[in-house]
């Protein structure tokens, strides 16, 4: 039903002004009696069997929503009732920011993909607090965490700590986004040195948070890279892991490249700069997966994004080395349904 009547209607209109209309939607339904348990009853599978155990956190099952689809934590509980097993909000920065002018959001339809070049616009960390005391504890929220577009290089540490402190005790996990290609100063961001920086800050702050408060614990810290890097950085991010002990990586972000699309030239040149996301970088970021795994020996929890359309598309993820895989471009393609058909498949080959 999704892919045959509501997403056609759907693309008729602007990617941005569809994407705030759904929100509207999925409040409006879940506001009808009986509506959110037959949402769940239609779309979730509840199985011991897909529980997975990573820093510390059990995930109901290992499929989540990835960052930027609810950046505000808007509608993170409704979201929940169609089977996520975890929910990353953000990318969340200090202060709100319309991000870059629109239009700034593109659907490659011939190639199953987005472009976007967002620039991390978001309500800023009050906003997003208010929306997560509302959490009713049905699913794991991770927190994704940025810089201001108008801070200067020498405070971006400062920016990520502030959001840092802010969430503690709102989020279950935390991810630095070092690696969106819709920010300026990008180089610095993806510096190792820089990076070492950034992760021992974060971690000292998550340290102090947790002997202060009971209430507080300490909370994972992940990574989120580009699919782009070349072997020799995935050597330097294996080094990066092993040198500050961070919890895990996420693989992938965003892509700069534009090769192999089936989008025109022109079409393409009409876009201008942002940000591929979907099928064309599905192979690219299974490839990432798979070396971080290969050439770290496991060492380090991997979760995998990047093109997920179908339950084969996560096995790949998974088969390569990925504990827990997150889709979005995938969400807006193949609706929600694609959810259950991952855990469905997950189940079908754990037996």
């Amino acid at each position: 039903m999704y892919k045959l009547i509501i997403r056609p209607i759907l693309f008729l209109f602007d990617p941005e002004k569809v994407h705030y209309f759904t929100f509207s939607v999925i409040k409006f339904l879940h506001k009808i009696p009986f509506v959110p348990n037959i949402i769940r009853n239609i779309f979730q599978i509840n199985n011991k069997r897909l529980e997975r155990n990573l820093f510390g956190i059990t995930f109901k099952n290992p499929v989540g929503l990835a960052a930027g689809f609810d950046k505000n934590a808007v509608i993170y509980n409704e979201l929940a009732n169609f089977g996520f097993g975890f929910i990353e909000i953000g990318t969340i920065t200090p202060k709100g920011q319309v991000g870059n002018p629109k239009q700034r959001l593109f659907r490659l339809k011939e190639d199953q993909g987005i472009i976007n070049r967002m620039g991390f616009n978001n309500d800023g960390i009050g906003p997003a607090i208010e929306n997560l005391k509302k959490n009713n504890g049905k699913i794991i929220i991770g927190g994704n965490l940025g810089k201001n577009t108008s801070t200067n290089p020498e405070n971006y540490t400062e920016d990520y700590c502030e959001v840092f402190r802010a969430l503690h005790q709102y989020v279950d996990y935390f991810v630095l986004n070092v690696s969106c290609p819709n920010v300026g100063s990008h180089a610095k961001l993806n510096d190792k040195a820089y990076l070492i920086e950034l992760i021992t800050a974060c971690q000292q702050l998550n340290k102090e948070l947790s002997s202060k408060l009971a209430s507080h614990k300490a909370k994972p810290i992940l990574l989120k890279i580009a699919p782009d890097l070349n072997n020799n950085q995935l050597d330097e991010i294996i080094e990066l892991v092993s040198e500050t002990k961070i919890d895990g990586v996420i693989a992938s972000n965003t892509s700069t490249t534009r090769e192999h699309l089936k989008a025109s030239k022109e079409y393409l040149a009409q876009i201008g700069n942002g940000g591929v996301s979907g099928q064309p970088i599905k192979a690219q970021s299974t490839k990432v997966i798979q070396y971080l795994a290969d050439n770290s020996k496991k060492s380090f929890p991997i979760i995998g994004v990047g093109g997920i359309h179908s339950a084969q598309d996560a096995l790949e993820k998974i088969n390569a080395g990925a504990d827990l895989v997150q889709i979005y471009t995938g969400f807006i393609y193949e609706g929600p349904s694609l959810i259950k058909k991952i855990n469905k498949a997950i189940l079908k080959q754990v037996k």
